[in-house]
């Protein structure tokens, strides 16, 4: 039989604080027991009716008020409905002890977060990267100052978590981070990795972001053409730096290598391979995932210019990234190319105007950036419009006769 239950609000009479302020209680009835506790609030006696137990007005302190009762109740009301599935009944103590979590040891999404990221510490430099780890604790400390503005809470128990934290700490991200929309995916996505931690281990028992939808925008990510890698080439340069970053950029274009990937190359990776030519045998530094690009002309060439000025056994001597991303926007700006250049672009340029657009089926061109999912290759490349004009040129050459005799019958 299922059990009578009532929550009542009310100020505690007598209790005045030096204020004047009341102190705020919650009185749980279950089949005729009763339990209470503090909410840890103080309310004016003025602003609250004792019939529909609320604050009463429209004034910032009313509604602060009211939003706490109606959190506590909503709270309560779950941690009821908890206990009736897990126990098949309630009682008013077990209920009270439940909220306030007495005799339960809660695992906290804070406190699982910090575990994750000391054990996911001790893999940057081996399996995982710094990156990946500064990521996972940036959306910790973001999770924290969520908890502590919406909340005022240090921490939560996983089993408080559901689709409207999930949307408040999205909420958070855009309006008190200014978070972008592909930086709120981000985010969520590992948020989402250590919600599945606690569920595979049994810690959550459902899942918070079920129905929670958001996807990321469409990036264009930018690249250069022909004529704008050329001039680049062409173009005298103020200095020797400018030189050097020049060159590596455009080792890049003809390799796929992101910038850690060159600065972290080494004669040992230059080995000749089965096919008699000269190939990079490396495994990318921020996946991990192994990448063989053979050397063409001119990286062949780039090699031989800087031949014995790297250090420590390393093919080129790399300035910083930044150091690289502040020249290559003089030497843009020189050659007048309008797209922001900065040294990731050579990527990008290898994998549409060098690949794509030069017949490489996408499969080897995933391959030879090393991407671990093909879907990853199809936001890098971008299928130029000299491509598209060369594919419709040979399909008109194969659809010839036909079209002749197609037209000839019109």
């Amino acid at each position: 039989m299922r059990s009578t239950f009532k929550i009542l609000f009310y100020v505690k009479k007598g209790s005045e604080k030096p204020n004047g302020n009341l102190p705020l209680m919650c009185r749980l009835t279950v089949d005729g027991e009763v339990k209470q506790f503090s909410c840890k609030m103080d309310v004016p006696p003025r602003l609250w009716d004792v019939k529909n137990g609320r604050a009463t007005g429209k004034s910032l302190e009313a509604q602060k008020i009211n939003a706490a009762v109606d959190r506590i109740r909503v709270d309560v009301n779950r941690h009821y409905q908890e206990l009736m599935r897990s126990d098949g009944y309630v009682t008013a103590a077990k209920l009270k002890d439940a909220y306030l979590g007495i005799g339960v040891k809660q695992e906290t999404l804070v406190k699982l977060f910090e575990q994750h990221n000391v054990e996911f510490a001790k893999k940057v430099g081996h399996s995982r990267t710094k990156g990946t780890y500064s990521r996972y604790c940036t959306v910790c400390n973001h999770i924290r100052e969520f908890l502590q503005h919406t909340y005022r809470r240090t921490d939560i128990p996983l089993k408080e978590l559901n689709l409207t934290f999930i949307n408040d700490f999205e909420y958070f991200l855009r309006t008190e981070k200014s978070c972008r929309t592909n930086t709120v995916w981000g985010y969520m996505i590992v948020l989402k990795h250590i919600i599945a931690i606690a569920r595979n281990s049994g810690q959550l028992p459902f899942n918070p972001f079920a129905g929670y939808i958001n996807s990321p925008e469409s990036v264009d990510r930018g690249y250069l053409t022909r004529d704008e890698i050329q001039r680049m080439m062409d173009a005298p340069m103020k200095s020797k730096t400018h030189e050097l970053v020049r060159d590596l950029f455009i080792f890049s274009v003809f390799t796929g290598l992101a910038y850690s990937d060159v600065k972290n190359l080494t004669n040992d990776n230059l080995q000749t391979f089965f096919d008699g030519n000269l190939w990079i045998i490396t495994r990318r530094k921020k996946t991990n995932t192994e990448s063989n690009i053979r050397l063409l002309d001119v990286p062949k060439r780039i090699v031989e210019k800087y031949k014995g000025m790297g250090r420590d056994n390393h093919v080129f001597k790399v300035p910083s990234n930044s150091a690289c991303n502040e020249k290559l926007k003089d030497i843009a700006k020189q050659c007048s190319i309008k797209t922001r250049v900065t040294y990731h672009v050579a990527r990008h340029s290898a994998a549409t105007t060098i690949l794509l657009s030069n017949g490489v089926p996408i499969e080897t061109v995933s391959r030879l950036l090393g991407h671990t999912n093909i879907k990853t290759t199809q936001i890098y490349a971008k299928i130029t419009n000299q491509k598209i004009s060369q594919d419709m040129a040979e399909l008109s050459a194969k659809l010839e006769n036909m079209e002749k005799s197609i037209c000839n019958a019109i």
